[in-house]
């Protein structure tokens, strides 16, 4: 294939950006290093327009085609920014920064966007407009929102948007899609239970908050096994369990749970919501303690749309023979979700070969899978915007 053949000639050159970025990873919005780079290699590349500071810390690219007969837009997404981990990976390009390490391939996603970059700002093969979103804070700082809430999508008239992300276990070259959800939401909670603190020597005096909590964690796992449909998605964690007593013969008065829920379902999410409030309150009040929750929504279902999905998995079979066109949701979230409810388009994973998984601090981005990244990104440009 004619694009995969440029982006082989062009491997070591994205390597070399893509181990430059590891090496001095940014995090959340402070991507302001990662930003500065990204536009120098545009600057080079000679695109036809260049605006830094789109959702704070964001760059949006542009590059014409050779016409515009139809007027058609399509927007490409790549995340910046790194996880704060110490990076135990042991190559020899790791993070300059202590505690700080690009654990889920963002480098790798940027660097790809920019090959993608390079390849169309040479060619111009295409009828149209496509953008290109460099984006900050995918880790929890929902950087995407904040990129949608600046405008993005109506001032460059963006009809459909396009990512990717790399996937460990799922071998090199090739890519996995599916229509529908893909990723699933993800909302956080704090549960403060109040009892009354006392002497272990007294417990009849007291009301042990240590085991009301522990009461109201069993409880919160009855949600998922007696609330929810069987064959809705739906993952309950209680993460943390702390009380206010470093003490083994203290009764503590107060003890904080925090958890995530995550469904793949947005209805499940009202409904998960309501009956952790109403199951927290109702154990708390049976042992006469009382609980506060704290309820914070988090991103949304990523949810492939029917046609875009089509579209980028013909993108995909042009430039690899091993594409999965119905491959399973899984639970973590992405925050790629708000672009996706601003306009129609597709995500899909990229195979990463055998390393460990995003954000454990040994995982390592297989530079192999870069070619078919970037080919994957010009193809759809070049399916979407035939040339006229």
């Amino acid at each position: 294939m004619p694009v995969k053949n440029r982006f082989a000639e062009m491997h070591d050159e994205i390597t070399g950006w893509r181990r430059h970025l590891h090496a001095h990873p940014e995090l959340l919005y402070d991507v302001h290093e990662t930003a500065a780079f990204v536009q120098e290699r545009l600057k080079e590349f000679g695109v036809d327009e260049i605006t830094p500071g789109i959702g704070r810390t964001g760059v949006v690219a542009v590059i014409k085609g050779k016409t515009d007969t139809k007027g058609r837009v399509i927007g490409l997404r790549a995340d910046m920014d790194a996880l704060p981990i110490e990076e135990a990976s042991g190559v020899d390009y790791a993070s300059t920064v202590p505690g700080k390490m690009h654990a889920c391939g963002h480098d790798g996603h940027t660097s790809i966007l920019l090959g993608a970059a390079k390849y169309l700002s040479e060619t111009r093969n295409f009828d149209g407009t496509a953008v290109l979103i460099f984006q900050p804070a995918e880790e929890g700082g929902a950087g995407g929102k904040a990129m949608v809430d600046d405008g993005m999508m109506d001032r460059w008239g963006i009809q459909e948007v396009y990512g990717l992300h790399n996937m460990p276990g799922l071998p090199v070259g090739q890519i996995a899609v599916r229509p529908g959800p893909l990723l699933a939401s993800s909302d956080e909670f704090e549960i403060v239970v109040t009892g009354k603190g006392g002497h272990a020597a007294a417990p009849h005096d007291a009301i042990d908050t240590t085991l009301v909590a522990s009461q109201v964690v069993v409880s919160l796992h009855s949600i998922v096994s007696r609330n929810v449909d069987p064959i809705k998605r739906v993952v309950l964690t209680v993460g943390t369990f702390r009380t206010d007593s470093n003490a083994s013969n203290v009764i503590a008065h107060t003890a904080r749970l925090e958890g995530t829920v995550r469904t793949l379902d947005p209805d499940m999410r009202t409904l998960a919501e309501e009956r952790v409030r109403r199951v927290a309150e109702d154990t708390a009040s049976a042992f006469g303690a009382t609980a506060e929750v704290t309820w914070t929504p988090g991103y949304p279902v990523t949810v492939n749309s029917e046609d875009e999905t089509q579209h980028a998995i013909e993108a995909a079979q042009a430039v690899s023979p091993h594409v999965d066109t119905d491959t399973p949701p899984i639970m973590p979230s992405e925050d790629f979700a708000y672009m996706l409810e601003s306009r129609p388009g597709a995500y899909v994973f990229l195979g990463n070969g055998d390393t460990a998984m995003c954000h454990h601090p040994a995982y390592v981005f297989d530079d192999e899978a870069i070619p078919l990244g970037c080919s994957w990104f010009a193809e759809l440009v070049e399916r979407r915007m035939p040339a006229a």
